[in-house]
């Protein structure tokens, strides 16, 4: 592998949490909002303060109760975007939890149109009430997308599918708008990525972690892919605002449901997103799904091999593996640079932690440290 790659920082903020860890990475969490902000058409960025103060009043009026931590770290980073980078959850991804060895495993990819979001993510390691966890993170990010709380659990978020009232392509700006103006209006659960921080926080086992993602009220729908650290502790977690649908069985997940449901339209790429059919859109789903599930290696490997078409596709920018049982987190970011599919741009960044948690992460265990 190239030496020329950066490297994924490693960070141990059980102290100061994300206040500290806006303050200490400010210059990151900047170069990558210019560089969100540099792929959408400039009519936007004018806008930036208005859209901000509008996330700012729904997640106030939401289940959150992390808006004054929020507000903390939007003074600290001192510019716009940092609440609507908080009221945006809705990563596409692909996820897979099957077992190895007696240990089950989480391979992940997160998907995502904005450049940047592989060259500037860190591995942040937080304090809970219940113990100490890992998460895949970037400055000025309350949520958590991609976890691993050591011996105990780990988990992913994918996004949902979409609620259509129309089938037309061309009408997919309409259920866009009002399934937003419904959620801002009339919702005042707390945003799926951030119930999956307090389960981090707050739950000792993977049961505990399971029954919270399974039964709080979410401002959005989500799926939460969940493993725990025995054979049999891995589960899909299907969610709606208010209710849930738990698979054991088949344990991957894209962007749609399984089965897909009437009315719900798996998640599409917004270069495509006034020509790709629900048809289309659910078969592209499926694919990513079932290449990874069926993929033949080993995640316990450090290969990330397993990262290629379909699964491998424009916007993907993170890929993760997971094992709470071997307290092993390994992460690379990925980056279009050029027409064809996104590279690898970051080295590997693995964390091997020993079986006592408490200790520091040690020298040999992060390649990125």
């Amino acid at each position: 592998m190239s030496g020329t790659k950066p490297t994924i920082p490693v960070a141990d903020i059980r102290d100061g949490g994300r206040v500290r860890h806006a303050a200490e990475s400010s210059a990151r969490a900047r170069a990558l909002r210019d560089e969100c902000l540099a792929s959408l058409p400039r009519s936007i960025a004018p806008f930036l303060p208005v859209l901000d103060g509008e996330a700012r009043r729904w997640l106030a009026r939401s289940g959150s109760p992390y808006v004054p931590e929020i507000a903390q770290v939007a003074a600290t980073l001192g510019f716009p975007g940092v609440w609507l980078l908080n009221c945006t959850y809705q990563w596409g991804c692909t996820s897979v939890a099957r077992e190895e060895d007696g240990a089950p495993w989480i391979a992940r990819t997160l998907d995502w149109p904005f450049p940047g979001l592989g060259r500037y993510a860190d591995v942040v390691r937080f304090q809970g009430n219940a113990g100490d966890y890992f998460s895949v993170t970037w400055p000025g990010y309350a949520g958590a997308l991609t976890a691993m709380a050591p011996l105990r659990f780990a988990a992913c978020i994918n996004q949902a599918p979409m609620w259509r009232r129309t089938r037309h392509p061309w009408l997919r700006i309409h259920d866009v708008a009002l399934n937003g103006l419904h959620t801002w209006a009339k919702i005042r659960h707390i945003p799926p990525d951030q119930l999956l921080r307090q389960a981090l926080e707050n739950c000792g086992t993977y049961a505990a972690a399971k029954d919270i993602l399974e039964n709080t009220p979410v401002a959005r729908p989500v799926i939460y892919v969940l493993i725990g650290c025995v054979p049999g502790e891995r589960c899909v977690i299907e969610r709606t605002e208010n209710g849930f649908e738990t698979r054991e069985d088949k344990t991957s997940a894209a962007n749609d449901w399984m089965p897909n449901r009437p009315m719900w339209e798996a998640r599409i790429r917004v270069t495509d997103f006034l020509t790709c059919s629900s048809t289309e859109a659910a078969l592209r789903s499926r694919a990513r799904l079932e290449t990874l599930a069926g993929w033949q290696g080993y995640f316990s490997d450090n290969g990330f091999d397993w990262v290629e078409p379909p699964v491998l596709n424009p916007y993907t920018r993170l890929a993760v593996t997971m094992c709470p049982a071997r307290s092993t987190l390994r992460v690379v970011g990925y980056d279009q640079v050029d027409a064809n599919l996104p590279r690898q741009v970051t080295e590997l960044c693995e964390v091997l932690l020993t079986t006592k948690i408490d200790r520091d992460i040690s020298p040999s265990s992060s390649r990125s440290a």
